[in-house]
């Protein structure tokens, strides 16, 4: 077991971490770009003949052969019991988990490296979930919202939505449907070619320049410091905790929901992520339905695990990017991979909603 340290830091909100690493590129070669579209099927044979990687995805890490400046999609995802198992999570490169009322969570699943075939089931709109997304300049992706939400999306423009069931404005339904399997309202879905036409309709950029998070290169990883984490709980409430236990040989970790191993609808493919960063964040109940208003401004305390490790954090809102920070004051770095962050509140806290062993 490996020494637990204390680590002070200071870190941030939205998405995630830091800006990119850069490895090797020397001689490398001009793909053709890799797309959400139509991933390059020479991936693997290209890796397989150790040709040097053109290029790295900014909210992974992972190597790239040609251009990586897909402009992200950040999808509502429902997490009620009756929209499980979901569509297209497995996928994303970040997905944050985090309450929409009473003890119900949500997820923000953001895609920028590649988009799955289907997503959902889609969920209604949270202004704390459109500041996430609008710090990773994603185009936002919801049906329905809050009443603070649609105030954001109709009439401040801070956004790219595309949305349906909205009150006032446009409602974008053809790009949405619904599943005769599931009753209503955990029915609603999308494919990634009504995401790529949904925002050519809306004239939105499909390319962008994406400020990268920051990685921990393969020396670095070996000397990860901090407390034995092989397995993680984070309880919300009896219908929603989430576990994740590690895969030594695959050096990530597996997701379970209520002891149930999360896979994907229609591929039964697990859902597996490198990096945990789980934070507190004062929450304050706004209106009858249980509805939230959740501080991402002030920074606070948090966990950032990896290889099996848990530090102790603390993160800031960088650029409207949740970020996390190491004892030392220096942002702390990811291992290349997908990374799942869990927003809990601050009372109770870490110490009482997060469990590890």
């Amino acid at each position: 077991m490996k020494n637990p340290i204390k680590m002070i830091a200071v870190g941030t909100l939205s998405a995630l971490l830091l800006s990119g690493c850069n490895f090797g590129t020397k001689n490398a070669i001009e793909q053709p770009a890799i797309n959400y579209l139509e991933p390059d099927k020479r991936l693997e044979i290209l890796k397989k003949q150790d040709i040097p990687f053109t290029n790295y995805f900014p909210f992974t890490g992972l190597g790239a052969y040609g251009d990586v400046n897909q402009r992200p999609f950040a999808v509502m995802v429902n997490n009620h019991p009756s929209a499980r198992p979901q569509s297209g999570l497995y996928k994303a490169d970040l997905v944050y988990e985090i309450l929409a009322e009473g003890s119900i969570t949500r997820f923000l699943a953001v895609y920028q490296s590649e988009l799955p075939d289907v997503v959902g089931p889609i969920r209604s709109a949270r202004d704390y979930y459109i500041y996430l997304s609008k710090g990773l300049e994603a185009i936002y992706v919801a049906y329905g919202g809050s009443p603070e939400a649609f105030d954001l999306l109709q009439h401040k423009e801070i956004i790219d939505y595309i949305g349906g069931i909205v009150r006032k404005g446009y409602a974008d339904d053809q790009f949405f449907y619904r599943s005769d399997s599931r009753k209503a309202p955990h029915n609603v879905y999308t494919t990634k070619e009504n995401l790529i036409k949904g925002a050519e309709k809306r004239n939105f950029s499909l390319t962008q320049d994406v400020e990268p998070l920051s990685f921990l290169s393969e020396e670095e990883m070996v000397n990860i410091d901090g407390q034995q984490a092989e397995e993680v709980q984070i309880t919300y409430s009896k219908s929603y905790e989430t576990s994740f236990v590690y895969d030594e040989d695959a050096k990530n970790y597996v997701r379970y929901v209520n002891g149930t191993k999360s896979m994907d609808r229609e591929t039964k493919t697990p859902i597996s992520v490198e990096n945990i960063l789980i934070i507190e964040a004062p929450h304050r109940v706004v209106d009858s339905a249980g509805r939230r208003d959740i501080d991402f401004v002030g920074g606070g305390k948090g966990y950032l695990i990896h290889m099996g490790i848990l530090q102790e954090i603390e993160w800031k809102n960088k650029d409207g990017r949740i970020i996390p920070f190491d004892y030392s004051g220096q942002e702390a770095r990811l291992v290349p991979g997908k990374t799942w962050i869990n927003v809990i509140p601050t009372k109770p806290g870490l110490e009482k909603s997060v469990s590890y062993k």
